[in-house]
């Protein structure tokens, strides 16, 4: 006989983080009757009336488990065939998959005391995880989220992890990758041949001494490998910068426990920095550093930030237990290879960099780079989002519904995709530059991985607008529809949609500062004052183009910058006391290059004005190592004459339509004032946020606009985000936060102006006006 009841269905992250245990707990307790049950669009609860609904719901919400997140339920009446008698969890069902996946989590509190147990069956096992913690996205093969469909697959539970894994009470119950020394993965070391040397707790003490000694280990982790070493040994940090060939880029931290945050960082911001070290994401942190920090100078040379990470799997405990000392924790990639994802790749590729592998059997479905993010007194910023955070999706602001799923293919350099459906974003875990084929291919893979995974299939892909990126190229293909964006369009729409700006709120001034990207008719920009919403994008000024001599040599070498600047801007530079900086160097072929316009491009790049700034302060190498380098050296000596008074401007200039900093005015003042380098480079900072706020100013009273969105690289700047909301005030300011100001955040800007122009009324796909021409 039939019986009415409710049913009420959970949208958001409820899949892989407990929450059928949680609502059979929490239907006990009330005396519900009925079931609980995954499908692909969520959980879905039916119970026999009478239910206290509110009551429920409340309860819902504010006791779910730590790893959910309900975004939204709905409830509609249900008839059942048989009363049920008691709650009952129930198999997954298959169906179109509308659910989000869960994003790896460190080990919780609870299965450390587990393996810190004698007494325990898991006691120092490297795999140790629950509901609450553990691998999630970097194992899971399709969804739903179950054990068959996961890296564990191959490992069958022994009767004890069993008899957990079908306790409704157990915090263990239906934890996908639950494993135990009897029936789980395993640790080895090895040697590069494949040598097996010790296995499971002995082989992280032969890892541990190995590192001991002053040896550098590779380590499989979760999405990738890391290469280990002791960060207070000088001559252990040096062979292993000199194996990867990585001369001078800081390297990552990962601390024994949250005890020895207060010796290696500056006490200013540690309780937020506290609060991200122990967060489930478990990134690694930039933060001020300590100057009597243990740590070795060769781990961030000339820099005067630190970042710092705490375990965040049992393999990294145990080994951290053991070393007890700071380690080195950078990728396991030799020097612009993709990193390796399997024992015979990370043997392979890092035979001539690791002495010892630590090595398991479970596989890595997909990868996903250690996550990076600033914590200062201001706030917080993200750098990389990857492990951790992705692939939670963002829900796009008000207005956003978008009729097709589309694919964003992001940027060239520091590449994330974006897959997005109806309202919200899915962004990739962070890949690196595209140009290398081994990392674009495993970009494609993801692609693919993610389109099954979700099982959408995108109608449109957006790209970059200039015609030879990589992402330009990738979208050619004839059975999709293909969708252009101006970069820095891209880089402010991201920050629009972070901050939830509504789809109709209307344009706002936008300042994107970054290297370099396509502009309106074909012009290199990366110093712009925009006008924009999500649909429009128009010019209203910036810095002047200056010519970039070589090329793409000009982002690797700074003085070909200042070169560029000086013979634009400062006719007797020769005579000046900063010139040895480029006549040291084979300058005149190259300046009559420039006059020729001979492979010296015209860009009005922000960051190769830092680059020619730096390089005139000599805080800069003749070549830059990595992306960036000569940037944050500057700011680092910046920020130690912080506050200093100075009398350099970038005033404005008005041409027409536009308005121009005035780099001549700024030039001659900069050289003129003979003062301390340090004062010199705060100096620089500072007039140049004094100047772009100023423009940003005039445009907003200009155009009746009050907010000001931030987007590009150069906001990865920590002075600037100081300096710029001040000089902005009053006017409201958006500034990058959650998603990257750099290209790591690219992919969110591409697809949320495509979403928009597929929600425009006139929309088509073949009419210009929806499509950015360089």
């Amino acid at each position: 006989m039939s019986v009415s009841g409710i049913r009420i269905r959970i949208y958001g992250k409820v899949q892989g983080v407990g929450f059928r245990p949680f609502i059979w707990q929490l239907a006990h307790q009330l005396q519900l009757r009925g079931e609980v049950s995954n499908d692909s669009a969520g959980v879905e609860i039916r119970l026999l009336k009478p239910v206290s609904l509110d009551a429920l719901t409340e309860q819902l919400r504010r006791d779910c488990p730590p790893l959910a997140h309900i975004d939204s339920l709905s409830v509609d009446d249900f008839i059942w065939q048989t009363a049920p008698q008691n709650f009952a969890i129930t198999d997954s069902r298959h169906s179109r998959m509308n659910t989000q996946v869960v994003p790896d989590a460190a080990t919780c509190p609870a299965c450390l005391q587990d393996m810190a147990r004698p007494t325990d069956r898991r006691f120092n096992y490297a795999f140790t995880n629950c509901t609450h913690c553990g691998p999630r996205f970097t194992l899971i093969r399709a969804m739903p989220y179950d054990r068959a469909l996961t890296s564990m697959a191959q490992f069958r539970l022994c009767p004890a992890c069993e008899r957990e894994y079908y306790n409704p009470a157990d915090r263990r119950f239906h934890a996908q990758p639950i494993a135990c020394p009897h029936c789980g993965p395993c640790v080895s070391a090895t040697l590069h041949h494949g040598d097996v040397l010790a296995q499971d707790e002995a082989a992280v003490a032969q890892a541990a001494m190995a590192i001991q000694a002053g040896k550098i280990v590779a380590i499989k982790g979760l999405g990738g490998f890391h290469l280990a070493c002791d960060a207070t040994q000088q001559a252990a940090v040096l062979r292993l910068r000199q194996r990867k060939q990585r001369p001078a880029k800081p390297l990552a931290v990962m601390l024994p426990d949250i005890s020895w945050l207060a010796q290696c960082s500056d006490i200013h911001a540690q309780g937020r920095l506290r609060e991200r070290l122990q967060s489930p994401a478990a990134p690694i942190v930039l933060t001020a550093k300590n100057p009597r920090s243990p740590l070795c100078a060769a781990v961030a040379p000339e820099m005067d930030e630190i970042g710092l990470m705490l375990p965040f799997t049992p393999l990294h405990h145990l080994l951290m237990q053991a070393c007890q000392t700071p380690l080195v924790m950078t990728s396991g990639n030799a020097n612009g290879c993709a990193p390796a994802l399997t024992n015979e790749t990370g043997r392979d590729q890092l035979k001539d960099i690791a002495d010892l592998w630590l090595l398991h059997n479970r596989d890595i479905v997909q990868r996903a780079d250690d996550s990076l993010l600033r914590v200062t007194e201001h706030g917080s910023e993200m750098l990389r989002r990857s492990r951790g955070y992705v692939p939670d999706a963002l829900t796009l602001p008000p207005g956003f519904d978008s009729p097709y799923p589309l694919l964003a293919l992001g940027g060239e350099r520091k590449n994330t995709f974006c897959l997005l459906r109806g309202n919200q974003a899915i962004l990739s875990p962070h890949f690196g530059s595209l140009t290398r084929s081994d990392i674009a291919s495993q970009q494609q893979q993801a692609i693919a991985h993610f389109q099954q995974l979700y099982d959408c299939t995108p109608e449109i892909t957006v790209c970059d607008a200039h015609p030879d990126a990589v992402s330009y190229c990738q979208a050619q293909r004839p059975t999709i529809n293909r969708m252009a964006v101006f970069h820095h369009h891209a880089h402010l729409a991201a920050c629009l949609a972070e901050h939830s700006w509504p789809l109709d709120g209307g344009r706002v001034v936008g300042l994107a500062l970054d290297g370099l990207g396509c502009g309106e008719d074909g012009a290199l920009w990366g110093g712009e004052c925009l006008l924009v919403d999500y649909l429009h994008c128009e010019h209203a000024g910036g810095l002047p183009a200056v010519a970039l001599p070589g090329g793409d040599c000009a982002a690797r070498q700074p003085w070909r910058n200042l070169l560029a600047h000086w013979q634009a801007f400062v006719p007797d530079w020769q005579t000046r006391s900063e010139a040895d900086t480029v006549l040291s160097h084979p300058w005149l072929p190259l300046s009559k290059a420039i006059s020729a316009g001979i492979n010296a491009p015209r860009a009005s790049s922000c960051g190769r004005l830092f680059d020619a700034v730096a390089a005139a302060l000599h805080c800069a190498p003749a070549s830059l190592s990595w992306e960036g380098e000569a940037a944050c050296r500057l700011e680092t000596l910046a920020r130690s004459a912080q506050g200093a008074l100075h009398p350099v401007t970038l005033p404005l200039i008005h041409t027409g339509k536009q308005i121009l900093l005035d780099l001549a005015t700024f030039w001659r003042q900069w050289l003129n004032w003979q003062a301390a380098p340090a004062e010199r480079a705060f100096a620089f900072h500072d007039a140049l946020a004094q100047g772009f706020a100023a423009l940003a100013r005039h445009q907003a009273r200009s155009h009746g606009v009050t907010t000001v969105a931030l987007g590009g690289g150069v906001l990865h700047n920590r002075l600037l985000r100081q300096l710029l909301p001040h000089y902005l005030a009053p006017l409201q300011v958006l500034m990058p936060q959650q998603v990257p100001a750099g290209d790591g955040g690219l992919a969110l800007g591409q697809a949320v102006i495509a979403c928009a122009r597929l929600q425009h009324p006139g929309f088509s796909l073949t009419h210009k006006d929806y499509h950015d021409k360089p």
